[in-house]
């Protein structure tokens, strides 16, 4: 069975101190989701707000002209990581490649459509199609034998709607977590990350 996790890589949190944050797994990748502890919400905003050059201290000084002003010279907010595809079957696992964060998940759904796409590198996901099928693998088959996961165009797609249940989870975990942080800022927070994430706005038919 081929599942996808949402995930956001950690490596920007440490050592942040501006509100309280979980312990980093060793992979350093965060799975997003509604399942979310408050500390787990709280790293993910800690990458998000230092990945952006956000001011986080003091949060409870950040005005939503302040975050706006700073977005519109940024003009986009970015999270690094991305969607991660797993075998149950086989353990084969397929990681975000550097550089198509996030912000980019919809992109897979031209994937999903038998386009080409670039997905990142470094590692690298190659992708193949034979027919209806797709072998997503990591790295370069030439060098080494490399397993591959497979999946049907429309299995991709059913993929991607659980990948987009699992931001919308998030983001409503991100709206209970925000009050106790930055009161005042919640409604522009979630705005922001599901515009710029790309969130609730619904999959092509």
């Amino acid at each position: 069975m081929v599942i996808v996790d949402v995930v956001l890589e950690t490596y920007d949190a440490v050592n942040f101190t501006a509100w309280p944050i979980a312990e980093p797994s060793s992979d350093r990748l965060l799975a997003l989701s509604g399942q979310m502890s408050p500390a787990e919400v709280g790293t993910a905003m800690a990458v998000i707000f230092s990945y952006n050059g956000l001011p986080a201290e003091p949060v409870a000084g950040l005005t939503r002209a302040h975050l706006e002003q700073h977005l519109a010279e940024a003009e986009a907010l970015i999270a690094p990581g991305g969607l991660r595809f797993r075998d149950t079957a086989t353990g084969v696992e397929v990681a975000p490649g550097c550089c198509f964060g996030l912000e980019n998940w919809r992109d897979w759904w031209d994937v999903s459509l038998g386009q080409e796409t670039w997905l990142g590198h470094a590692p690298t996901a190659q992708l193949e199609h034979q027919g209806q099928t797709i072998r997503l693998r990591q790295g370069d088959q030439d060098d080494f034998p490399v397993h591959a996961i497979e999946f049907t165009f429309s299995e991709l797609q059913r993929l991607l709607i659980s990948a987009q249940q699992q931001l919308s989870g998030f983001l409503e975990l991100v709206q209970r977590w925000a009050p106790n942080i930055a009161p005042g800022l919640t409604d522009s927070l979630i705005a922001v990350l599901d515009e710029h994430l790309r969130i609730n706005e619904p999959l092509p038919a």
